[in-house]
């Protein structure tokens, strides 16, 4: 009889607890949780505060996606891109049966790893040139957008009959 007291004694405990099984799906300001003191107030307080900052940070990531100008100049890539083509070609005659970009990759960043300055110097003048090209492109895109002109490029487009 002892232990079904202290059996009992326990599932009271475990029992006082208001918290209500509720399907994930629904969302957390829903379950309802038990009366605590004034200092875990603060504290759950301090939680509401928190996830609604997380609530209306996630909001504002999703709302400043902007939409991508076509027209605005790409990118150049890297010395490493322009060795990765040279390495590429040269790399598939020599093993023909390796197909896998994931092994070309490997091997031609060992490669690089271990070319000296020198050697890379050629990549590097290619990325430098494509860079300058590039910063002119831009240049030129930023004076269009600044004029309008870009605006009206678009709108004559549209004039066109199909």
């Amino acid at each position: 009889m002892g232990k079904r007291a202290s059996d009992s004694g326990t599932a009271a405990t475990t029992s006082t607890s208001l918290a209500i099984d509720i399907p994930p799906t629904t969302p957390n300001r829903l379950r309802i949780k038990p009366v605590q003191n004034s200092t875990s107030k603060v504290r759950d307080d301090e939680l509401i505060e928190k996830e609604a900052r997380n609530k209306s940070a996630k909001r504002s990531k999703t709302s400043l996606k902007k939409k991508i100008d076509p027209n605005k100049p790409k990118k150049p890539p890297t010395a490493f891109f322009y060795f990765l083509e040279d390495f590429r070609r040269g790399y598939q005659e020599e093993n023909p049966k390796v197909k896998t970009m994931r092994d070309i990759g490997k091997a031609c960043g060992e490669k690089w790893k271990i070319m000296t300055y020198e050697e890379k110097v050629k990549y590097y003048d290619i990325a430098t040139e494509k860079r300058a090209e590039f910063d002119r492109a831009m240049a030129e895109y930023i004076r269009r957008k600044e004029s309008g002109e870009d605006a009206q490029s678009e709108d004559s487009d549209l004039d066109f009959d199909y």
